[in-house]
């Protein structure tokens, strides 16, 4: 496992310091970490249309919806025809928070899900495969006989893209193939919102089946919000949930409003940290906001000048890492904020996957701390029951530095992991 941002193996691995403990032949054998996600695999199909389109066919802008597989097929063979079909991408949210992962870690994560049956050369589901990272393990997917779903994405004249789903079989999977050890011993299961979007569909059932597999194995579950439109339809339900399961939320500023009827983000993030413990808060040209719970004993203070919003000092104890709210005896509300990574991309060529690539540092940070506890389980970095090995203002700065990689390309996947250099790049953007 690499770890993650981009410091000194020293800071990782001190084994010349005579406070840490050394490795031996035993803990030196590489370790079994991993994320799993459930997912409703799609391939996005990337379609540039006029304002008059969506008018036409009565699709609300910027917003997700479901339309009939007939539908889908029309719109994509008349735009295929029209030469229209700008690109063919694996999609969904998990999906591309998992191949992210594997792309920044070099490490294994596990896909579940449906899949069709009987792939073909060229079809939906082949290019879903051949375009996800070879990390990323598919075999636990269930075969269904009905196509893969598909995400028709409509990329608006002012950037804008709205989603237009075909179903297809990707809310088939039945809770019964859902491979129960493999949940218990991952690092984290990762869901989205948009899986509850039908609660009667066998993948709502498998859903909720696999939180309540983790729960029970002590796994921390991080869950992804979807769109504002579902948020707001399901919300109580959803506060619910988190409330119950959930111990990292990943949204976006609209969603966040949808959830908690807060605009300011910063106190969005404060409301929802009252039914989880960590809170990834994506605000587009304003960057992103991390807030966590840790205990008082073992809060750290920033040594960066303090910042006053709609909290006052919220950055006070920024330097302190993430734990869970039962690992607290006395649980203190911690947040970090960092603007776009130099400023944002020049040109930003794609908006799509932005929070997922953000989402998927923050999940390689929580697989490095269980990696390392298990290889150094008497380090100091272990004296408390801690959620993230970094700060979160660490973590802030490294899902910022994924976040730019994704602006930067075309793709909504990492076509790579970051580059080990960076001419330009100061050293105290990652020092800490």
């Amino acid at each position: 496992m690499k770890f993650p941002g981009r410091r000194n193996t020293k800071h990782y691995f001190p084994v010349e310091d005579k406070q840490r403990s050394s490795f031996d032949d035993e803990i030196n054998r590489p370790g079994k970490v991993y994320v799993v996600g459930i997912d409703q695999l799609l391939v996005d199909i990337e379609i540039p249309v006029s304002d008059e389109f969506l008018v036409k066919h009565h699709f609300k802008k910027g917003e997700s919806f479901v339309i009939g597989d007939e539908l889908a097929e029309t719109i994509y063979s008349e735009q295929k025809l029209l030469g229209k079909v700008a690109g063919e991408f694996p999609g969904g949210a998990v999906g591309n928070t998992l191949h992210n992962f594997s792309i920044l870690t070099d490490s294994p994560s596990v896909a579940l899900g449906t899949i069709n049956k009987n792939i073909e050369v060229g079809d939906y589901a082949f290019k879903y495969i051949c375009n996800t990272s070879s990390k990323v393990n598919l075999t636990y997917l269930q075969p269904c006989p009905r196509p893969m779903g598909r995400a028709l994405c409509f990329v608006s004249p002012d950037g804008e893209r709205t989603f237009a789903i075909s179903k297809g079989c990707m809310n088939d999977l039945s809770p019964e193939f859902l491979p129960v050890e493999v949940i218990e011993k991952s690092a984290a299961l990762l869901i989205s919102a948009y899986t509850f979007r039908d609660e009667s569909s066998p993948m709502a059932r498998s859903t909720f089946r696999a939180v309540e597999i983790a729960k029970a194995a002590n796994v921390p579950v991080v869950l992804s919000l979807g769109t504002s439109g579902l948020v707001q339809e399901k919300r109580e339900m959803l506060k619910e949930f988190i409330s119950k399961y959930v111990s990292v939320v990943a949204m976006n500023e609209d969603e966040a409003l949808s959830l908690t009827g807060i605009q300011d983000p910063l106190l969005a993030a404060e409301n929802v940290l009252d039914i989880c413990d960590m809170v990834l808060l994506t605000v587009g040209a304003r960057g992103l906001y991390i807030g966590a719970l840790v205990d008082s004993d073992v809060a750290r203070p920033t040594k960066e000048p303090l910042h006053t919003k709609s909290l006052v000092e919220y950055n006070k104890f920024e330097y302190s890492r993430s734990m869970m709210r039962s690992e607290c005896k006395n649980p203190v509300k911690v947040y970090t904020h960092i603007n776009p990574f130099r400023g944002g991309p020049v040109m930003i060529k794609n908006t799509n996957g932005a929070g997922d690539a953000a989402l998927a540092a923050v999940l390689h940070d929580l697989a490095a701390n269980l990696y390392h506890r298990q290889k150094v389980p008497k380090s100091p970095k272990h004296v408390a029951q801690f959620l993230s090995y970094s700060s979160i203002s660490q973590i802030s700065k490294y899902a910022n530095r994924v976040s730019f990689e994704v602006l930067s390309q075309n793709s909504p996947r990492l076509l790579r992991g970051l580059p080990e250099r960076e001419d330009g790049l100061e050293e105290a953007y990652w020092a800490q």
